[in-house]
């Protein structure tokens, strides 16, 4: 019930409660729990004053009501009597979360705080199953934080929070090394704006339940029941006296140190030095059991007791290391021999020989073999991605924007720090070591292209990184880079097969204005040494001439055009043609001028712009295969009949013979006379030609719908073809790669593609000019199919 002073509980809810009697049955032991849930949100730490009743319901063969199920009903009635009015909180303004764990339930308690009061808004509570029952009270104050934050959602969305907790929580949460578990509930909670104060004083009658579980609770870290190893030396020379010491952690990670003395010690004072360091290190690493080793017999003998200490300084020494023994719960010290004590002894003698005293870091590399002078690389220093990631671990240091640390702090749960070195988990892997943006490249392009690459592709490459155990977050995408800008990868990748320009199809508009010429050759030689075929098509009625030739001239193919295009269909408007020098001579070409014929020319090593011609060559060059039934026979006579089938049958593109688009009339095959058709039989010679007078003057109907089905053809093939079209184009001033074989054989070893070209001009769509590398330029222009864009 809300209120102006608050929220009320509903006092009928109460009163079946405080009515209720005993219960006698299971079924009225369950509408008991059930009436204290839905009344949980105002009873404190619910979960653990009902453990008697959940734990009597588990026990569903025999009902019992106990003595303690009892006294905890007549205390419930008791506290339901003076429950708290609850509030609710202004928008925007500061909540405050206090936490309690208990063996078997875990509950906690949203507050706001107004004028010195602390309010109640809302109480959580739960009881542990057996999985969460095992975890260690850090876990479970963890688990209580994850399930109010999962309970009260709309709060933790509209409100900071203030989790107030002695318990060492922001570090576990932060830094999730141990438990798969923690990691996913600190993203979990990285959702939500959620900070960590020191608990305060708990004044508010309401809260009194979270004292003394939050005021006595204390957090045993698992490293405090296992023990922790120290290896000791020293060594004293004329240089100086040092000490080397090494800790083993239960996880069996060593933490190795070397000390150099800045004062003159004996090697019993500088053993007994190491030892005090290294007790001193390890405790304040948290080690509670410490098991020492040092080579020492009288160091090890003194501390046993076994040994009297006489000097004064011994005795010293004896009282610190007394003092030290007392902060663990377990400390025993054992003499090895050296052999055993290698470690601790190297990084004495390292520390001993130093001349400069100062604190410094220094890193030992292990060379195999020696290799000849290395190229001087550029050092570059100062932050990069991996450093906000381990301020924030090892120092726990946030930006200042609260979205970004809240982004940081998500994203490093996934980062662990290993003797100074970043680490992220992986899914694949243990631990992927973290590498700057210039260290990874260096490793692709070792893998890529060093002395065991093999020059692999992008997503392989990153892979491979990947599985040699390094990371950093521009792994494939400057694995891309690398392998688009690789010179070798460029000039041997494949063909390109994919369009990279829509279709661009050529429309007549009326017969024998635009013709393509080709040649076809070389056949067979045959009579007269011919060897070549001449071919030429109208692009509207898809008439055929072709002439087998001995030799192709420019004189050969003016006198083809002038005997069977110009004598036989008047001059065209245009004539298309590809690159070779009979077509593109100055003799033809000023021959063309001077008849007003246009011509057009393809591009290099790109046939299909002039399609029509490579098609009709191909049903020429199968007709006349069909037709040869011997090897060597004479293929220039089967041209004929070929020529004639061809004219003879309906085209595809305009659903016409193109004999009939040409005379207005269909031609007489050999196979109606030799079974007459109707027409044959119905022949009449008055009236014929009359009849062919009329076709002619019907012709143009004829022709206008094969020019509508050209049209709808056409649109149907463009429809096609561009739906596999992936555009790639080019800027003047790009460079360019070529198709080596466009104008040569290549051999099996031989680099797919040439260059690199620039791109000079764009003369028509997908039509470009280039030059090389010393600013000649290519002749000709060069298609896009032929053409891919190079990298540098």
């Amino acid at each position: 019930m809300v209120t102006q002073s608050g929220i009320e509980v509903n006092p009928l809810k109460i009163k079946d409660i405080i009515d209720m009697k005993a219960p006698t049955c299971l079924n009225e032991a369950q509408r008991l729990t059930g009436r204290i849930a839905a009344l949980s949100r105002f009873i404190s730490k619910s979960a653990e004053k009902s453990l008697p009743f959940f734990k009597m319901l588990r026990k569903a063969e025999t009902f019992e009501w106990s003595s303690p199920c009892q006294l905890v009903f007549e205390e419930l009635k008791a506290y339901l009597a003076r429950l708290p009015l609850l509030v609710k909180p202004s928008p925007g303004e500061t909540l405050y979360l206090y936490l309690s764990v208990a063996p078997q339930a875990i509950s906690s308690v949203l507050i706001r705080e107004e004028d010195g009061k602390q309010l109640p808004i809302y109480y959580v509570s739960k009881v542990l199953n057996g999985v969460e029952g095992r975890y260690t009270p850090i876990e479970k104050m963890a688990l209580a934080l994850v399930v109010t934050a999962r309970r009260l959602r709309p709060y933790f969305l509209s409100h900071p929070v203030g989790v107030k907790t002695n318990t060492p929580l922001k570090q576990t949460l932060g830094k999730p090394d141990t438990s798969g578990q923690l990691v996913k509930w600190a993203v979990e909670l990285s959702e939500y704006d959620i900070s960590y104060l020191p608990k305060t004083t708990i004044k508010a009658q309401a809260l009194v339940d979270f004292i003394s579980e939050m005021t006595e609770m204390t957090i045993k870290d698992a490293s405090q029941d296992q023990k922790w190893l120290l290896h000791v030396n020293d060594s004293s020379t004329a240089q100086g006296s040092g000490a080397g010491i090494v800790i083993t952690t239960p996880q069996g990670e060593d933490l190795e140190f070397a000390f150099k003395f800045d004062f003159k010690a004996s090697n019993n004072e500088a053993e007994y030095e190491a030892l005090v360091i290294g007790m001193r290190m390890a405790h304040e690493e948290g080690a509670k059991h410490l098991l020492a080793y040092s080579d020492s017999q009288l160091v090890v003998k003194q501390v046993e007791g076994t040994y009297e200490a006489n000097e004064e300084s011994m005795i010293q020494y004896l009282q610190q290391i007394t003092d030290l023994k007392a902060k663990f719960h377990h400390f025993k010290i054992i003499q090895i021999p050296r052999e055993e004590n290698v470690k601790a002894d190297s990084l004495s003698k390292l520390a001993s020989n130093l001349e400069d005293c100062r604190t410094k870091h220094i890193t030992i590399h292990y060379l195999p073999e020696a290799r000849p002078p290395l190229a001087i690389q550029p050092i570059t220093t100062g932050e990069d991605w991996r450093t906000p990631i381990i301020k924030w671990i090892e120092e726990g240091l946030l930006p200042e924007n609260r979205w970004e640390a809240a982004r940081l702090m998500t994203r490093a749960t996934r980062f662990i720090m290993q003797e100074h070195i970043l680490y992220k988990k992986s899914y694949t892997h243990p631990l992927l070591r973290c590498l700057s943006t210039e260290e990874g490249i260096h490793i692709l392009q070792e893998i890529h292209s060093g002395c065991c690459g093999s020059h692999i592709g992008t997503r392989t490459l990153a892979n491979k990184v990947l599985r040699a155990g390094y990371f950093w977050p521009t792994i494939k995408q400057d694995a891309i880079q690398l392998v688009s800008k690789c010179e070798r990868c460029q000039k041997h990748s494949s063909l390109i097969h994919q369009p990279a320009e829509p279709l661009t199809t050529m429309l007549s508009p009326c017969p024998f204005i635009q013709w393509g010429i080709d040649i076809v050759g070389p056949f067979p030689l045959v009579v007269g040494q011919r060897k070549f075929l001449l071919v030429g098509i109208d692009y509207f009625t898809k008439w055929v001439e072709a002439e087998p030739l001995a030799s192709i001239t420019e004189g050969e193919v003016m006198k083809f055009i002038w005997k069977n295009i110009v004598c036989c269909f008047g001059i065209p408007k245009e004539i298309i043609s590809d690159n070779d020098h009979q077509f593109q001579g100055r003799r033809i070409q000023e021959w063309c001028q001077g008849l007003h014929i246009w011509q057009r020319f393809t591009t290099v090593a790109h046939p299909q712009a002039n399609g029509q011609v490579e098609v009709t060559n191909r049903i020429l060059i199968q007709g006349i295969k069909r037709r040869l039934e011997r090897v060597g026979e004479n293929w220039a006579e089967k041209l004929t009949s070929v020529l004639w089938a061809y004219r003879t049958t309906p085209r595809g593109s305009t659903g016409e013979i193109p004999f009939s688009l040409v005379y207005g009339t269909e031609a007489i095959i050999p196979a109606e006379l030799s079974i007459p058709s109707h027409r044959v039989m119905n022949f009449s010679e008055e009236c014929n030609e009359n009849l062919l007078r009329e076709n002619l003057d019907l012709i143009e109907e004829l022709r206008e719908k094969a020019f509508l089905r050209i049209q709808r053809y056409k649109n149907i093939m463009i429809n096609s073809y561009n739906k596999r079209v992936k555009i790639r184009s080019f800027q003047v001033g790009d460079l360019v790669l070529r198709r080596a074989d466009a104008l040569k054989l290549v051999g099996k070893l031989d680099p797919i593609w040439e260059g690199p070209y620039k791109v000079t001009g764009k003369i028509r769509k997908g039509a470009y000019e280039l030059e090389d590398h010393e600013g000649r330029p290519l002749p000709r222009l060069w298609n896009v199919h032929n053409l891919k864009k190079y990298f540098t």
